[in-house]
């Protein structure tokens, strides 16, 4: 089945200060924890503020990717529309925003379920966002397209050919060596079949689609794994073969909630199932802790995670040289309160970046390998805040890495990484 795409032009919107609510809220589509022990810093959903023009500072997440001419573009959301703006000076100053979606929509954008860029080699930009759809984590998988730099995104549609009320939400995006566009997501479709039938089914379902013509179209859904966490986010990556790899919070079981990883034979075909740790976290309840997977230019497998099991706790490190078939020891990393690591590589450079909570401070935490992995530098804090942080994720340009990080009513931030 294909899905089409239909076109318009939109236009610029002038970008002008914020302003903020005098109270906030959390919002009825946050996927909020069984398990406060879990989370550490992670706080229910707070509302964003309200913008006089659209600005990121109004913005609870912002996501970023470099083009390959260098220029770094970023994606935010604010009052149900998605906006991108670009930067060719790493950073220091911004282009107008750019309304993505023409048709105002409910867009989740909070904690590790907020909307996503990519580029491809000829720079078409590529979003993808997950639009609520009212009923408690019901939703569906956005996506549209950019072919003129930016300056006109397509009317978006929707991924997921399962159009039920239900969770359809996460989305995990990565693009091919040849422009193919892979989208992954956490899909409730399963779950639902089986409660119609009076049947047990842990957890949600690993669904995703692809397009090999640019976005026009997107293949029909073909479901990844079954039984995996319903609310951490996904990893998604591509190997140095062109196909999909991708890693996810798994139920094992018994009810572990550790992580697994998937290598695809090709577009088409999921691989085997293999796992990432043995923590052996049992837990009844959604961690909202997803992990990180980055696939070095020789093809090694860089995964991070995070455990809270009795004997394993924190944050763990691991690489695969066999496509994931097996794993390094892993290495426990982070203090306590460490959450939500990230991970980047350049050649044999690799870069970890996390938050911790020190009670009073999130701080957000780097350390380095310059030999893929085998050893690390000594943690290093790299920027802190009393309140208002979001996820630090690591990007490249292929000549460096760097931090991108957001606070809520202040500038986006993009802090390069020297080695």
């Amino acid at each position: 089945m294909k899905l089409p795409i239909y076109f318009l032009s939109l236009a610029i919107l002038a970008m002008t200060g914020c302003t903020t609510d005098s109270a906030v809220k959390p919002t009825a589509t946050e996927h909020l924890s069984h398990d406060t022990a879990a989370t550490h810093n992670e706080k229910p959903s707070e509302k964003s503020p309200v913008c006089a023009s659209p600005s990121s500072q109004c913005a609870n997440t912002v996501a970023a990717e470099f083009a390959q001419d260098g220029v770094l573009w970023i994606t935010w959301a604010n009052d149900d529309h998605v906006y991108v703006q670009s930067s060719s000076d790493k950073g220091q100053s911004f282009s107008t925003p750019i309304m993505v979606n023409a048709v105002a929509e409910k867009v989740t954008a909070k904690g590790e379920n907020r909307p996503k860029i990519k580029l491809d080699a000829k720079g078409n930009i590529y979003i993808t966002w997950a639009w609520s759809v009212g009923k408690h984590h019901a939703g569906h998988i956005r996506f549209s397209r950019s072919t003129d730099g930016g300056k006109s995104f397509s009317a978006p549609v929707t991924v997921n050919d399962n159009l039920d009320a239900i969770g359809h939400s996460f989305d995990s995006m990565a693009i091919g060596q040849n422009g193919e566009i892979f989208i992954a997501w956490i899909d409730a479709r399963d779950t639902q079949a089986a409660k119609k039938a009076g049947q047990k089914f842990e957890g949600s379902s690993l669904y995703y689609s692809w397009s090999n013509d640019g976005g026009k179209s997107f293949h029909a859904n073909q479901r990844i794994a079954a039984h995996i966490c319903q609310c951490c986010r996904l990893q998604t990556a591509i190997a140095k073969d062109n196909t999909p790899v991708i890693t996810w919070r798994h139920i094992f079981d018994g009810g572990i909630r550790d992580h697994a990883l998937i290598k695809f034979t090709d577009w088409q075909t999921a691989g085997d199932l293999q796992r990432v740790g043995q923590e052996n976290w049992k837990i009844d309840a959604c961690p909202h802790h997803g992990p990180g997977l980055a696939i070095s230019d020789t093809d090694v497998y860089h995964e991070v995670w995070f455990s809270n099991a009795d004997v394993k706790k924190g944050l763990f490190y691991a690489h695969s040289t066999d496509a994931g078939k097996h794993f390094s020891e892993p290495m426990n990393f982070g203090g306590a309160g460490a959450s939500h690591a990230h991970i980047q590589t350049i050649g044999q450079q690799v870069a970890i970046v996390w938050q911790e909570f020190d009670g009073k401070n999130n701080v957000l935490q780097l350390i380095k390998s310059s030999d893929a992995g085998k050893t690390w530098t000594k943690p290093e804090v790299i920027a802190q805040a009393t309140k208002g942080v979001d996820t630090p994720f690591l990007i490249t340009d292929k000549q460096a890495m760097y931090v991108s990080w957001h606070r809520q009513q202040q500038d986006y931030q993009l802090q390069k990484i020297n080695f």
